[in-house]
């Protein structure tokens, strides 16, 4: 399956443009991401192509949004952790859209989060929590070897081994999958950005590892079932 991009602040006029997405690609294209990250600390990268606060309570993004849901689209949503709450509300008020939370809700500890756990978790698990209230988001369990994660994993002389690498990602991926449930939760590579701290092969074995607690079926829907009813790899 293929996401692509498109501008949601362009509203109803949005339109087209996922008729062209769709295409040019008729049995793939599945849906769109589109970045709202956005923080008041300058010393944090806004990565968003279209760099403004509050995109998801924007009217005419919600307009672009309501356009992705009728046309049975997806919405891959990548913002940081401290905007959760701003999703909670926009996943309410589409109702129909189907929504991927990326990187267990874009979790920072670097920068101006360093060294404040306590508040910064207390705060990541409250936005979980309350995402996690809407039908229409699932979560992808992923990216936290992005380095803003701040386990420094990418400076270490000796990469990180699965068995260690489990252990300190299962009580952030298990919390998630607590409040999702696994049917709404999928594994993620997140390469070739995470490549950077950890690789594939240790990254899967991870995945392996900490979820060894679940059953089968819930494995498997972490493994394959959500990502494929999802983006409906068997249509």
């Amino acid at each position: 399956s293929i996401v692509g991009h498109a501008n949601l602040l362009l509203g109803d006029r949005v339109e087209p443009v996922l008729e062209a997405l769709q295409a040019a690609s008729p049995n793939r294209f599945r849906g769109i991401r589109h970045s709202v990250t956005w923080d008041p600390h300058p010393e944090l990268e806004n990565t968003a192509a279209h760099n403004m606060q509050g995109q998801l309570a924007n009217e005419t993004f919600r307009a672009g949004a309501r356009v992705l849901a009728r046309m049975g689209l997806t919405l891959e949503g990548w913002m940081f952790f401290p905007q959760l709450p701003e999703l909670a509300d926009f996943a309410k008020a589409v109702p129909d859209l189907t929504i991927i939370l990326n990187h267990i809700g874009g979790l920072v500890r670097e920068g101006p989060y360093a060294n404040r756990d306590d508040e910064v978790l207390a705060i990541w698990r409250s936005g979980i929590a309350a995402v996690a209230e809407c039908p229409n988001v699932v979560i992808k369990l992923g990216g936290m070897g992005m380095p803003r994660n701040g386990f420094g994993w990418h400076t270490r002389d000796t990469p990180i081994g699965s068995e260690e690498l489990a252990e300190a990602m299962a009580p952030f991926k298990q919390y998630c999958i607590e409040k999702f449930g696994p049917n709404r939760c999928m594994f993620e590579s997140n390469f070739p950005v995470d490549k950077v701290s950890f690789s594939y092969n240790v990254m899967y074995n991870a995945f392996k590892r900490l979820s060894k607690g679940y059953s089968a079926d819930e494995r498997a829907a972490m493994f394959h079932d959500t990502a494929a009813r999802v983006y409906r790899v068997d249509v």
